[in-house]
């Protein structure tokens, strides 16, 4: 006699039924899982969302791929039937978000696809996370057992790719076997995950320079917070940096190079490094907005040493090359103060207000001004515009009532 293996062949009509029945609750759970994961994923770029609920058809097609173990399941589920896809702009979110699901669901499964290919080889690439659906989400939903969603983690160029291969490839099951056409795919991948990198390492520069800047600014105000501490009857002493370590300024060649440099120098209270490296790249020509910055970074370590004449003729040449820059105004006020210049340091403050009128700390400073002038009105009501703003309450209640104090001696 022969024998025949036992083959479990789905019934398309009966699960199409099932599916159907299912497929309002798939749609609410989708949402609710999507509304939390927008709740949850906090990265340092802003990420895109894709969800879908897979369609019968591929539903059916993909349980015919891959059959169930148990074919007494009434309703089989496949990993991705429910899928969300969170796309994000750099390399290095790939793995904030991929942490962040690890921490906040039962995973299943992480599978990396495409990472294990040669650099002759081109195709998909993506992080999918299996995980399982906390009860929470479905409570008063019709779901099946063993129910699990897919959550794909790319950058936007993966998700590029993915899509295009989709239709060329994928979508008409051709693989291309003519060389020539091999290497035009190659190199296509090839370009895009190098671009990857590149933004990535962009983004990486991006952030070691604004961490230095976020430094030299404290340092800056620091400075003239001591000044408006004693005008106010609260002085300390200033704290320095101390110098830290040789810089060889001759091996810096591109403009961004220096400038980074010469923050991290200026940074640690290496004044000179940073002066001769701001001074190379002013001697280079630059275009008038990168002279506009580099003067005023110049004027900054000025500034910070007490060479407030240098200091105020750097931020006005910062402002010859860019009229628009009103933080250059604003220093340049700062400065002028520092020297028992009241009115002109109103008027470039006033200046830095009218290219840009949301400045709390700008208000303030011209309330210091007219404070130092006795014009207590104006004073008030540069400080009222500062509150509103969202000045901190414990500066505006010292000079409220340093205000208050001279209008009673009035």
């Amino acid at each position: 006699m022969m024998s025949f293996n036992t083959v479990w062949i789905p019934d398309k009509n009966q699960l199409k039924k099932q599916y159907n029945d299912y497929h309002a609750h798939f749609v609410v759970l989708l949402k609710r899982l999507e509304d939390y994961l927008r709740s949850i994923v906090k990265v340092s770029a802003l990420p895109a969302y894709k969800t879908r609920v897979k369609s019968f058809d591929s539903y059916y097609e993909k349980l015919l791929k891959f059959p169930p173990a148990d074919p007494s399941i009434k309703f089989p589920v496949v990993t991705d039937l429910i899928g969300i896809r969170i796309v994000c702009p750099f390399l290095q979110n790939l793995g904030e978000v991929e942490n962040i699901l690890v921490k906040n669901f039962t995973v299943k499964e992480v599978e990396r696809k495409g990472a294990d290919r040669t650099f002759r080889e081109f195709g998909y690439e993506s992080t999918h996370v299996l995980a399982d659906i906390p009860e929470s989400f479905t409570v008063g939903l019709l779901l099946p057992e063993n129910l699990i969603f897919e959550v794909q983690i790319r950058t936007i160029l993966q998700d590029a790719w993915a899509e295009v291969e989709h239709e060329l490839i994928y979508k008409f099951e051709f693989s291309p076997f003519d060389f020539p056409l091999k290497r035009k795919f190659a190199s296509i991948n090839a370009s895009l995950s190098l671009a990857d990198i590149l933004f990535q390492e962009i983004r990486d520069a991006q952030n070691s320079l604004n961490t230095e800047l976020d430094k030299r600014r404290e340092q800056f105000y620091s400075r003239a917070d001591e000044f408006t501490k004693d005008l106010l009857g609260d002085s300390s002493e200033i704290e320095e940096k101390s110098n830290e370590g040789v810089m060889n300024i001759s091996a810096l060649e591109t403009i961004d190079s220096m400038i980074f440099h010469a923050i991290r120098a200026h940074n640690r209270g290496d004044f000179p490094t940073a002066e001769t490296l701001y001074t190379k790249i002013l001697n280079q020509k630059p275009n008038a907005l990168v002279a506009s910055i580099v003067y005023k970074h110049r004027g900054m370590a000025f500034f910070a040493q007490g060479a407030y004449k240098n200091a105020y003729k750097d931020f006005s040449a910062s402002l010859d090359e860019n009229p628009k820059n009103f933080r250059s105004y604003y220093y340049a006020g700062i400065v002028l103060m520092m020297m028992d210049k009241n009115l002109e340091a109103i008027t470039m403050f006033t200046k830095s207000l009218e290219i840009n009128g949301y400045q709390a700390h700008v208000y303030f400073r011209r309330a210091l001004a007219y404070f130092q002038e006795n014009q207590l009105i104006l004073a008030l009501h540069d400080l009222d515009n500062a509150s509103a703003l969202g000045l901190p309450l414990e500066e505006e209640k010292k000079l409220r009532a340093a205000i208050a104090k001279k209008i009673d001696m009035v």
